[in-house]
């Protein structure tokens, strides 16, 4: 009999795989949708960006939470009711839109109410879709869904982008909300008869304790959670304020800016692809070793270079950035005891995102108090700093790849690194 996919891609795997692809087809789209909607309604720059801010906020409060109630409840479940909750936000969304003349407030409320679902959703997913493949494959299982994910990114943002021109952002948010129904409906048929029963625990503050002192327990972790948290903050900052306004002064406008961004996304695809074929032995000294080329946009953009060579700086930069989270996801499987796994990935997340709004609100005052050509220069020097501070941490170079894992559970655990990375977000 001729097997038409690897052994390693079960129905589960398939499941989520389909199901993020979907959403994320959605969501990247909507994205766009999103700031043309608030324009379109009579909105400045600045309220665009505070409904961006209403929707990172409670995803940053809620990170810790969502954690703790993803490793006490079926992980699915809270998946596909953290899908349902962004379905009902994003159709109300879209109706606002096309009923017309939207208010902020309103509009701000919805993007909250997205905010709130993705911080339930996104520790619950890594849960399960570590918990789909072997040990043994499962940096080949994760580098083929993350060329999933991101490969939908880069289509959705193209289509939602001329969606938006065609018809309007108020249709793009209904497909977005269809996209999340569709997603949570696949979710909804996942396989969990094989998930171990998690013993009830003692309560949400207790497993929020329990999920720190696994995080502080371990060097190769926290060290590289702080170190994202500055990375991903100051990469927000020159991507978000400081790339348009160098593409509009000096490299001919937001075109230019458009395609250095896809040929991010573009590498990201890349490094992916990559992985499948590559398995590293030392998983987490080449993970923090493709963190030194998040520095090069920046200094590319100070310099600045011309549009063609920023545009070859962001890809090779998108499959760095790909095989760090490759091998990251890897050491994490292998080493975090899968009950608590989802609790650790919100620290992980909360790390992730928690100073990039205050990195996005300095980020004008700095330029105005230095320059920006310095405080790009800055953005790169703070991303090679910590990375090689990242490096002297004995664990994060001696961690290795086990070909048959030993359960995370039996306290044989190594030390390992890091903090997944702020753009390229994880799927809903």
């Amino acid at each position: 009999m001729v097997r038409t996919r690897p052994a390693w891609a079960g129905r589960n795997y398939l499941l989520l795989t389909g199901a993020t692809v979907i959403a994320n087809l959605g969501s990247s789209g909507a994205l766009i949708a999103t700031a043309f909607a608030v324009l379109a309604a009579g909105g400045s720059a600045t309220d665009v960006g505070l409904v961006a801010a209403a929707r990172t906020i409670p995803l940053v409060l809620f990170l810790l939470i969502g954690g703790a109630v993803a490793d006490r409840l079926p992980r699915h479940r809270v998946m596909v009711a953290a899908n349902a909750l962004s379905c009902v936000s994003q159709g109300l969304f879209a109706l606002l839109v096309l009923a017309g003349e939207p208010r902020l407030w309103q509009m701000a409320l919805l993007a909250a109410l997205g905010g709130t679902g993705q911080a339930f959703f996104a520790p619950a997913s890594e849960g399960m879709v570590l918990a789909s493949v072997s040990g043994e494959q499962a940096g080949r299982a994760f580098a083929v869904f993350r060329m999933g994910m991101n490969g939908a990114n880069i289509g959705g943002t193209a289509l939602g982008g001329a969606l938006v021109a065609l018809v309007g952002p108020g249709w793009v948010l209904a497909i977005d909300s269809v996209a999340f129904a569709l997603a949570g409906a696949l979710r909804a048929f996942l396989d969990v008869s094989g998930v171990p029963v998690r013993a009830p625990g003692g309560g949400v503050l207790h497993d929020l304790r329990d999920g720190w002192r696994e995080v502080a327990s371990r060097p190769w972790l926290w060290a590289v959670v702080v170190q994202f948290s500055i990375v991903n903050a100051v990469v927000a900052a020159a991507e978000a304020v400081y790339g348009p306004l160098v593409a509009e002064q000096h490299l001919g406008g937001p075109g230019p800016w458009g395609l250095a961004l896809a040929a991010f996304g573009a590498g990201t695809v890349g490094g992916a692809l990559l992985m499948t074929r590559v398995r590293p032995h030392r998983l987490l000294l080449t993970g923090a070793l493709c963190v030194f080329p998040l520095a090069l946009p920046s200094a590319a953009l100070a310099v600045p270079l011309p549009a063609g060579g920023l545009t070859a700086v962001m890809f090779g930069t998108g499959i760095a950035v790909e095989v760090f989270a490759v091998t990251w996801m890897t050491a994490l499987h292998q080493e975090i005891p899968e009950e608590k796994f989802s609790r650790v990935s919100s620290y992980d997340w909360l790390g992730s995102l928690a100073v990039v709004p205050l990195a996005t609100a300095l980020a004008g005052p700095v330029q105005d108090l230095i320059g920006r050509t310095a405080a790009l220069w800055g953005c790169s020097a703070l991303i090679a700093l910590l990375t090689a501070a990242v490096l002297c941490v004995p664990d994060v170079r001696r961690l290795t790849r086990r070909t048959k894992p030993e359960p995370a559970a039996s306290g044989a655990l190594s030390r390992a690194a890091g903090a997944t990375e702020s753009h390229t977000a994880q799927a809903e």
